[in-house]
């Protein structure tokens, strides 16, 4: 039998294997990178590569002319300063160090700030302030208490055994009913119905300190609550011995309460959006510009590029780092128009394709995917996606995330593909204009798409209307 020796061993062999460039790496990111980016990263770029530099207009250069001219008008006398002591006199706020504050937004106060001030405002035991603040810190940003008051009164207890061990022998600890003393006083803070423990406490707060506690409103959610939640009129109207009509109208009232209102004092700083395109209908024809005036443009620097012409003069690592730093100043400024040019062809293609839905609305949108504008425009689908990512155009329709003009589509018996926003779109427009009292089935709607040559199943309704937030026929039926 023969044996088998085991051991490493060296040999030489050839293969073929497919490395990316790194700047390949680089050009993927550029296009990747929204407006706001790409200025951080150019910025950074100019910092790392002396070869690189801001062009400037020649309006800046004459501002920046003037500027200098006014400096060496008031050009300071160091000789006589130095003969007198260094008393500058007048001057001497030009050469002291000044402090210099940076502006901060104010932002205002959260909920849990807000409610913790209301507390304080309060005469209130130390018992309760230390209660008041445990059952603040459990409320959710929606206004709702997001655990039971017995877990309140065990964290509480807990940190009085840990804050105060001298005190735990001689304090008595939290009870529940201490807890439900002080939830009711949180109760009647500001915004109405913060601290409930679910949404029908909520929408009794809110009766309450309306003084609308002996309504037919307050007794609907009191007592039957989830026939008011699955809108059954006609078993409220039975239970209260009054029409379905006066039922829903109590109901209208109720819908009009704020479900979270704890929201009111969410966070809601402003995302201002930079559309990186502007669209404009200029007579008959849409063009698209390039939004990148704030953009920083790019030139290689003149004194460096001097340097560089003697190269002569330099020797082992500091030429090759010349080379580098030239080379790569020269790549980026290419990668930068090469990115602007593939925007504009990706843009062009669907101002051509999407010319009835600026021209007609959103229900006029034609299914397109990411691999038909590759086709169009010879480049691979992942670099569409990378330029369509987080970017924004400004259109006669508004600003649009570029992914918006992407969906898939559904058959028609006229042989053209319907966009599935479109189908949404034209989904929303039948619900508002329906008849409250015999509002459209799932299976309506169908057939109403049918009959206009949309081929869809009644899943696919429920899907879409899911999505837009429409409730089922016999929770929009009216009475």
């Amino acid at each position: 039998m023969a044996k088998f020796r085991l051991g490493l061993s060296q040999s030489l062999g050839m293969r073929q294997e497919l490395k990316i460039n790194p700047r390949l790496y680089q050009a993927m990111d550029l296009l990747y990178m929204p407006l706001l980016d790409l200025q951080a990263h150019l910025k950074l770029e100019v910092l790392v590569n002396p070869f690189l530099e801001f062009s400037e207009t020649s309006e800046d250069e004459d501002v920046e002319e003037k500027a200098e001219e006014e400096e060496d008008e008031d050009e300071i006398d160091w000789e006589e300063i130095l003969l007198n002591g260094f008393d500058a006199g007048g001057r001497r706020s030009q050469y002291e160090d000044k402090e210099h504050y940076m502006p901060t937004p104010d932002s205002p106060p959260d909920l849990w700030e807000h409610l913790r001030e209301q507390l304080h405002l309060l005469k209130l035991g130390p018992r309760d302030l230390a209660l008041g603040e445990e059952i603040i810190g459990n409320v959710d940003r929606e206004g709702f208490l997001a655990c039971s008051l017995e877990e309140v009164v065990e964290s509480a207890n807990t940190w009085l055994a840990e804050s105060e061990p001298e005190l735990w022998s001689e304090m008595e600890p939290f009870t529940l009913e201490e807890a439900e003393a002080v939830l009711e006083v949180v109760q009647g803070f500001y915004p109405s119905g913060v601290g409930a423990r679910d949404l029908r406490e909520t929408l009794l707060i809110q009766l309450r300190d309306r003084g609308e506690d002996d309504t037919l409103a307050f007794r609907i959610i009191h007592d039957h609550f989830d026939q008011l939640v699955n809108h059954r009129w006609s078993e409220l109207s039975k239970e209260h011995g009054i029409s379905p009509r006066d039922v829903q109208s109590a109901a209208d009232s109720i819908a009009k309460l704020d479900p979270k209102p704890g929201l009111k004092y969410a966070d809601m700083s402003e995302n201002y959006i930079i559309p990186d395109l502007v669209m404009e209908y200029v007579d008959g024809e849409y063009f698209v510009f390039h939004n990148d005036s704030s953009l920083p443009r790019l030139k290689l620097s003149r004194s460096y590029r001097e340097v560089a012409q003697n190269r002569n003069q330099f020797q082992g690592e500091n030429k090759a780092f010349i080379q580098k730093k030239l080379n790569s100043a020269q790549w980026m400024i290419q990668a930068i128009e090469q990115r602007r040019q593939t925007m504009l062809k990706v843009m062009a293609f669907i101002i051509d394709r999407q010319r009835e839905f600026l021209e007609k609305g959103v229900e006029y949108l034609r299914p397109l995917t990411l691999r038909e504008v590759a086709e169009h425009i010879d480049m691979h689908e992942s670099t569409v996606s990378r330029v369509t990512n987080d970017k924004f155009v400004q259109t006669p329709r508004g600003v649009l995330p570029l992914k918006f003009f992407f969906s898939s589509g559904l058959s028609t018996d006229y042989g053209e593909d319907v966009s599935a926003r479109g189908i949404r779109a034209r989904i929303q427009k039948l619900v508002m204009d329906e008849d409250s009292k015999k509002p459209l089935t799932d299976q309506a709607i169908v057939d109403v798409l049918k009959a206009e040559g949309v081929q869809i199943a009644r899943r696919t309704v429920a899907k879409y209307r899911d999505q837009l937030g429409i409730l089922s026929a016999r929770m929009r039926k009216r009475v």
